[in-house]
């Protein structure tokens, strides 16, 4: 697409937002039930796009993409007209007579940035939450989930007009145009560099940013842990998606007492859930691109390797893999692994972990497997980190409950369900003061200093 049609497509949307029909929650919920049909109908072909693109078998594509997107479709159809609807505040004294509220209004056109490991879900979730919320949104999809992006852009067609909602497609260059134009909001996931790039590009415009970002997120398990269930929960997290998501446990912190039986473990979980040979199972995916599979072999220390490290470079495959004896010299510590490698490191003191961690960025998520209540309680009170879990990884970000983002160098803003209203909505503070009473002391001259120190202390 040239410039000159995203400039177009950009002013469209900002004129039609400029008309106040989205302001109707009426208008959205109309749209919002219609693309949850759509998105029905065309079920079967976005399970077998996210196949071609991932290797995703039908039961994952539905349980971490499709059906979280229907639930998140469902949570805003139900919720609407709730979130929509003024919410009461106390009054000051000192402005008797008057009542306060708050009310959530859309921020205008917004971009939303979406990355390929979860390109329907990660595209959707988003753009549900910003049209419920009132906003038009231009949706860029990235160049490297091709068979998603051409069923995600059919459907928002089917149902959008394009001064509404509009997919764009392509790649860097379509990125760099986009951020040269004026947005009233952003919404990015992807990698930190990237994030940062587009945090300085909307900050010419001074244009508000949510950055879900990433990071290195350990998986400490102390001595007290139930070993076996324990394994069983981080194989399911680290394997689901081929390790290509952004929460998923990306080393292991286990003490040195547990090593051995937590690797027997991991092990016989690998092979209870992806058999004896993963690469020649069905349901286990690919890596997305040549790129990224190359990267990750470059990760893979031969002589750390105890389980696993076979590849096929035709299906763009990696064997789930297991790396002991690790150090923080490692090339596997140094980046974000984003694929099915699981490094482990060992521990004597649990103050080990909690330095190693905060001397470095800021992880989008911790989690942490113990009975240990105070030391829970240390862990989630000393560690800085976007969300986590106590005793399972990832499912802190599957609900509509609870909203979900990272911290500090890990992202900036949350969503999913009230929190992701609220994202993108400006909270307007009124006042609505009464007119049969008027009080004199705050005119001038003032004269009642005691009225006014009584009112405000």
């Amino acid at each position: 697409m040239t410039k000159e049609e995203i400039i177009e497509i950009i002013k469209k949307q900002q004129n039609f937002y400029k008309s106040n029909i989205t302001y109707n929650v009426s208008y959205r919920l109309s749209y919002l039930n219609k693309l949850y049909k759509t998105i029905k109908k065309y079920e079967d072909e976005i399970i077998n796009a996210l196949y071609l693109d991932l290797g995703k078998s039908r039961t994952e594509s539905y349980m971490c993409e499709i059906g979280m997107v229907l639930n998140e479709l469902s949570h805003m159809i139900k919720h609407i007209k709730k979130y929509n609807k003024p919410k009461k505040v106390k009054t000051p004294l000192a402005q008797f007579k008057a009542k306060s509220y708050t009310i959530l209004v859309p921020y205008g056109n917004v971009l939303v940035m979406s990355p390929w490991n979860y390109p329907f879900l990660l595209s959707l979730d988003p753009t549900i939450e910003a049209i419920s919320s009132g906003n038009t949104v231009l949706l860029k999809t990235s160049r490297y989930s091709e068979n998603t992006n051409k069923i995600i852009k059919k459907i928002i067609e089917e149902v959008f007009p394009k001064e509404y909602v509009c997919v764009i497609f392509g790649g860097k260059d379509e990125n760099t145009i986009l951020l040269e134009q004026k947005f009233d909001y952003i919404f990015f996931t992807g990698s930190k560099n990237v994030g940062s790039l587009v945090y300085e590009k909307a900050a010419k415009y001074l244009t508000p940013v949510t950055l879900e970002l990433g990071g290195k997120s350990p998986c400490i398990i102390d001595e007290t842990a139930n070993i076996k269930l324990a394994a069983k929960r981080i194989i399911f997290g680290k394997l689901l998606n081929v390790g290509q998501t952004c929460v998923a446990p990306d080393y292991i912190y286990c003490h040195e007492k547990i090593h051995d039986q937590l690797i027997e473990e991991l092990i016989k979980q690998i092979k209870l859930q992806y058999s004896n040979e993963p690469l020649n199972n069905p349901s286990y995916g690919k890596i997305i691109n040549q790129k990224h599979f190359i990267r990750l072999q470059g990760l893979m220390n031969k002589d750390k390797i105890i389980y696993g490290g076979k590849v096929n470079e035709q299906t763009l495959q990696i064997e789930p893999t297991i790396m002991d004896n690790v150090t923080k010299e490692d090339l596997v510590m140094k980046e974000e692994i984003f694929g099915p490698i699981l490094p482990i490191m060992t521990y004597h003191s649990l103050n080990e972990v909690l330095d190693y961690i905060n001397d470095n960025d800021t992880p989008l998520a911790l989690y942490f497997f113990s009975k240990n209540k105070k030391r829970i309680k240390q862990i989630f009170n000393q560690v800085d980190f976007g969300g986590g879990c106590i005793n399972d990884v990832i499912i802190h970000l599957a609900t509509t409950n609870m909203g979900f983002g990272g911290f500090k160098e890990s992202g900036i803003g949350k969503y999913h369900g009230y929190e992701g209203y609220k994202t993108f909505s400006h909270e307007k503070g009124i006042v609505d003061k009464k007119m049969w009473i008027d009080l004199n002391i705050r005119y001038q001259p003032y004269k009642k200093d005691k009225i006014i120190h009584f009112f405000l202390k």
